[in-house]
Protein backbone atom coordinates (compact mmCIF):
# COMPACT_ATOMS: atom_id res chain seq x y z
CA UNK A 1 0.00 0.00 0.00
CA UNK A 2 1.03 3.07 -1.22
CA UNK A 3 0.21 5.92 1.51
CA UNK A 4 0.09 9.74 0.19
CA UNK A 5 0.15 12.95 2.44
CA UNK A 6 -1.79 15.53 0.28
CA UNK A 7 -1.11 19.05 0.71
CA UNK A 8 -3.32 21.70 -0.84
CA UNK A 9 -5.17 24.59 0.54
CA UNK A 10 -8.58 25.15 -2.26
CA UNK A 11 -10.17 22.59 0.14
CA UNK A 12 -12.52 21.26 -2.77
CA UNK A 13 -9.53 20.87 -4.83
CA UNK A 14 -8.05 19.02 -1.96
CA UNK A 15 -10.97 16.19 -1.48
CA UNK A 16 -11.19 15.59 -5.30
CA UNK A 17 -7.45 14.78 -5.41
CA UNK A 18 -8.30 12.72 -2.33
CA UNK A 19 -11.11 11.17 -3.79
CA UNK A 20 -8.97 10.40 -6.95
CA UNK A 21 -6.53 8.89 -5.34
CA UNK A 22 -8.27 6.43 -3.09
CA UNK A 23 -9.64 4.87 -6.38
CA UNK A 24 -6.36 3.35 -6.64
CA UNK A 25 -6.33 -0.12 -4.82
CA UNK A 26 -2.96 0.31 -3.83
CA UNK A 27 -3.49 4.25 -2.78
CA UNK A 28 -4.39 5.55 0.72
CA UNK A 29 -4.08 8.65 1.44
CA UNK A 30 -3.22 9.25 4.88
CA UNK A 31 -3.19 12.77 5.27
CA UNK A 32 -4.66 16.08 4.27
CA UNK A 33 -3.41 19.36 5.32
CA UNK A 34 -4.49 22.91 4.02
CA UNK A 35 -1.07 24.91 5.47
CA UNK A 36 2.48 24.27 4.58
CA UNK A 37 4.07 24.15 8.16
CA UNK A 38 1.71 21.09 8.74
CA UNK A 39 3.19 19.18 6.17
CA UNK A 40 6.65 17.45 8.42
CA UNK A 41 4.60 17.03 11.53
CA UNK A 42 2.16 15.05 9.91
CA UNK A 43 4.40 13.23 7.86
CA UNK A 44 6.62 12.51 10.71
CA UNK A 45 3.85 11.48 12.60
CA UNK A 46 1.98 8.82 9.62
CA UNK A 47 5.14 8.21 7.55
CA UNK A 48 3.37 8.67 4.46
CA UNK A 49 5.77 7.27 1.27
CA UNK A 50 4.60 10.25 -1.29
CA UNK A 51 4.07 13.67 -0.09
CA UNK A 52 1.74 15.79 -2.60
CA UNK A 53 2.63 19.36 -2.44
CA UNK A 54 0.61 22.15 -4.15
CA UNK A 55 3.66 24.90 -4.57
CA UNK A 56 1.27 28.02 -3.40
CA UNK A 57 0.45 27.24 0.31
CA UNK A 58 -0.24 29.35 2.77
CA UNK A 59 2.92 29.57 5.56
CA UNK A 60 5.40 27.69 4.22
CA UNK A 61 5.26 27.48 0.21
CA UNK A 62 5.81 24.02 -1.10
CA UNK A 63 9.15 24.41 -2.14
CA UNK A 64 9.86 25.56 1.50
CA UNK A 65 8.30 22.92 3.00
CA UNK A 66 9.52 20.31 0.17
CA UNK A 67 13.18 20.95 1.13
CA UNK A 68 12.01 20.79 4.92
CA UNK A 69 10.06 17.45 4.46
CA UNK A 70 13.56 16.05 2.53
CA UNK A 71 15.48 16.40 4.84
CA UNK A 72 13.48 15.25 8.13
CA UNK A 73 12.39 12.42 6.24
CA UNK A 74 14.55 11.29 3.37
CA UNK A 75 12.56 8.14 2.99
CA UNK A 76 9.35 10.15 1.85
CA UNK A 77 9.31 10.76 -1.97
CA UNK A 78 7.89 14.24 -3.06
CA UNK A 79 5.59 15.26 -6.02
CA UNK A 80 5.27 19.12 -6.41
CA UNK A 81 1.79 20.35 -8.07
CA UNK A 82 2.13 23.95 -9.24
CA UNK A 83 -0.70 25.94 -11.33
CA UNK A 84 2.15 28.29 -12.95
CA UNK A 85 4.54 26.05 -14.45
CA UNK A 86 7.86 28.15 -15.14
CA UNK A 87 11.70 26.54 -15.70
CA UNK A 88 13.31 28.52 -12.76
CA UNK A 89 9.86 27.16 -10.55
CA UNK A 90 10.88 23.36 -11.84
CA UNK A 91 14.71 24.13 -10.95
CA UNK A 92 14.01 25.33 -7.67
CA UNK A 93 11.96 22.21 -6.61
CA UNK A 94 14.18 19.88 -8.26
CA UNK A 95 17.13 21.49 -6.01
CA UNK A 96 14.89 20.77 -3.07
CA UNK A 97 15.20 16.63 -3.72
CA UNK A 98 11.55 16.59 -4.75
CA UNK A 99 10.96 14.00 -7.90
CA UNK A 100 7.99 14.57 -9.11
CA UNK A 101 6.88 17.90 -10.89
CA UNK A 102 3.60 18.14 -12.22
CA UNK A 103 0.66 20.69 -13.11
CA UNK A 104 -2.19 21.00 -12.06
CA UNK A 105 -4.01 20.64 -14.85
CA UNK A 106 -2.04 17.86 -16.03
CA UNK A 107 -4.40 14.38 -16.63
CA UNK A 108 -5.43 11.90 -13.70
CA UNK A 109 -3.85 9.25 -15.49
CA UNK A 110 -0.58 11.77 -15.01
CA UNK A 111 -0.48 11.80 -11.51
CA UNK A 112 -1.18 8.36 -10.61
CA UNK A 113 1.32 7.65 -12.65
CA UNK A 114 3.69 10.19 -11.11
CA UNK A 115 3.44 8.75 -7.34
CA UNK A 116 4.06 5.38 -8.82
CA UNK A 117 6.76 6.86 -10.61
CA UNK A 118 8.73 8.40 -7.94
CA UNK A 119 7.45 5.86 -5.26
CA UNK A 120 10.16 3.81 -7.45
CA UNK A 121 12.94 6.28 -7.32
CA UNK A 122 11.96 7.67 -11.04
CA UNK A 123 11.04 11.09 -11.95
CA UNK A 124 8.07 12.34 -12.85
CA UNK A 125 8.07 15.60 -14.50
CA UNK A 126 5.76 17.28 -17.14
CA UNK A 127 7.33 17.27 -20.25
CA UNK A 128 6.64 20.53 -21.73
CA UNK A 129 8.27 22.25 -18.48
CA UNK A 130 10.99 19.82 -18.91
CA UNK A 131 12.10 21.31 -22.30
CA UNK A 132 11.55 24.60 -21.36
CA UNK A 133 13.64 24.24 -18.69
CA UNK A 134 16.27 22.58 -21.00
CA UNK A 135 16.02 25.33 -23.42
CA UNK A 136 16.27 28.36 -20.46
CA UNK A 137 19.73 28.83 -20.21
CA UNK A 138 19.49 32.60 -20.07
CA UNK A 139 18.70 34.72 -17.24
CA UNK A 140 14.85 35.54 -18.21
CA UNK A 141 14.63 39.25 -16.66
CA UNK A 142 14.64 41.95 -19.22
CA UNK A 143 17.59 45.11 -18.35
CA UNK A 144 15.40 47.22 -16.45
CA UNK A 145 14.32 44.50 -14.26
CA UNK A 146 17.72 43.09 -13.46
CA UNK A 147 18.77 46.29 -12.76
CA UNK A 148 16.44 47.35 -10.02
CA UNK A 149 16.99 43.81 -8.90
CA UNK A 150 20.85 44.28 -8.25
CA UNK A 151 19.98 47.46 -6.36
CA UNK A 152 17.06 45.43 -4.57
CA UNK A 153 20.52 43.30 -3.61
CA UNK A 154 22.58 46.27 -2.76
CA UNK A 155 19.95 46.77 0.10
CA UNK A 156 18.24 50.00 -1.56
CA UNK A 157 14.81 50.25 -0.94
CA UNK A 158 11.69 51.16 -3.45
CA UNK A 159 11.88 54.87 -2.76
CA UNK A 160 16.28 54.94 -3.21
CA UNK A 161 16.01 52.53 -6.31
CA UNK A 162 13.39 55.11 -8.10
CA UNK A 163 15.46 57.98 -7.29
CA UNK A 164 18.70 56.74 -8.12
CA UNK A 165 16.90 55.49 -11.82
CA UNK A 166 14.85 58.14 -12.21
CA UNK A 167 11.41 55.82 -12.05
CA UNK A 168 8.49 56.91 -9.95
CA UNK A 169 7.95 54.13 -7.01
CA UNK A 170 5.28 52.14 -8.33
CA UNK A 171 7.19 51.48 -11.45
CA UNK A 172 9.71 50.29 -9.82
CA UNK A 173 7.81 48.45 -7.33
CA UNK A 174 6.19 46.56 -11.26
CA UNK A 175 9.52 46.03 -11.96
CA UNK A 176 10.42 44.15 -8.79
CA UNK A 177 7.09 42.59 -9.04
CA UNK A 178 8.13 41.34 -12.45
CA UNK A 179 11.22 39.83 -11.62
CA UNK A 180 9.35 37.82 -8.98
CA UNK A 181 6.98 36.55 -11.42
CA UNK A 182 9.75 35.59 -13.98
CA UNK A 183 11.83 33.67 -11.61
CA UNK A 184 9.27 31.81 -9.67
CA UNK A 185 10.33 33.42 -6.76
CA UNK A 186 8.31 33.90 -3.09
CA UNK A 187 9.46 37.35 -2.46
CA UNK A 188 12.05 40.08 -3.68
CA UNK A 189 14.66 38.98 -1.59
CA UNK A 190 14.16 35.04 -2.58
CA UNK A 191 14.32 36.78 -6.49
CA UNK A 192 17.42 38.15 -5.48
CA UNK A 193 18.87 35.02 -3.74
CA UNK A 194 17.78 33.25 -7.07
CA UNK A 195 19.37 35.91 -9.51
CA UNK A 196 22.73 36.28 -7.02
CA UNK A 197 22.67 31.42 -7.55
CA UNK A 198 22.23 32.54 -11.28
CA UNK A 199 24.95 35.33 -11.33
CA UNK A 200 23.21 37.19 -12.94
CA UNK A 201 23.57 40.00 -10.40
Amino acid sequence: MIKILIAEDMVMLRRALAELLELEADFQVVAEVDHGDDIVPKALALQPDVAVLDIGLPGMDGITAAAALGAALPDCRILILTGLGNPSTLRRAMATGATGFLRKDADPAQLVGGIRAVVAGRRAVDPQLAVAALEDVTQPLAPRELEVLRLAAEGEGTAAIARRLFLAPGTVRNYLSSAVVKLGARNRMDAVRIAREGRWI
